[in-house]
């Protein structure tokens, strides 16, 4: 029963880690490298990503810099953040590469809550769903009298407790976000 309830409980941080590394995608009008974490780079015919072609950093609250290691692929890096069609006009310099990051417009920013909401929401589900399965999994324990009547209700009540636990962290996470989104 407590590897059951402790397999749970671990599934659930998995979700909210989900949560987590989604959310970093997500713009706030402020300059983050990991808005560029989904972007790959044809280099030599691979397509890698591109924090393992260059260094990325950030040069100031508006502004990103990628300098690569291989000079010769600045073109590469350029042509592959236009195709992500993020909304960033990378600017090249010979040897590096600068990122200006624009500010949000109001119904862009809505557009971003509405996104993370959506993120939240299969958040809330995933979480709901291991819920489920591990009911399901302690019902069939008690079935197969592994564990008792009294077990299984305990198990159950555990396991909710960290379903409300979870739910309530994934809601104070969106809140944060959409704080930080709204902000000008």
């Amino acid at each position: 029963m407590e590897e059951i309830i402790k397999d749970a409980n671990t599934r659930m941080n998995k979700s909210l880690d989900a949560l987590r590394h989604e959310l970093a995608k997500v713009r706030t009008g402020k300059a983050t490298t990991a808005l560029l974490d989904g972007i790959k780079v044809d280099y030599y015919g691979t397509l890698t990503p591109l924090s393992q072609v260059g260094n990325v950093s950030v040069l100031d609250v508006h502004t990103l810099a990628i300098t690569p290691w291989d000079k010769s692929i600045i073109s590469h890096i350029e042509r592959a953040i236009l195709e992500a069609n993020i909304g960033f006009n990378p600017m090249s310099d010979g040897t590096n590469l600068k990122i200006p990051v624009p500010p949000l417009t109001e119904e862009r920013r809505k557009d971003f809550v509405k996104l993370i909401k959506r993120f939240g929401e299969e958040t809330r589900i995933a979480i709901r769903n291991i819920r489920r399965d591990s009911n399901d999994h302690l019902k069939r324990e008690e079935k197969e009298k592994k564990i008792s009547e009294d077990q299984l209700k305990e198990g159950e009540t555990r396991i909710q407790k960290f379903t409300d636990e979870h739910i309530k962290t994934v809601d104070e996470i969106l809140k944060h976000k959409e704080k930080e989104i709204m902000e000008v």
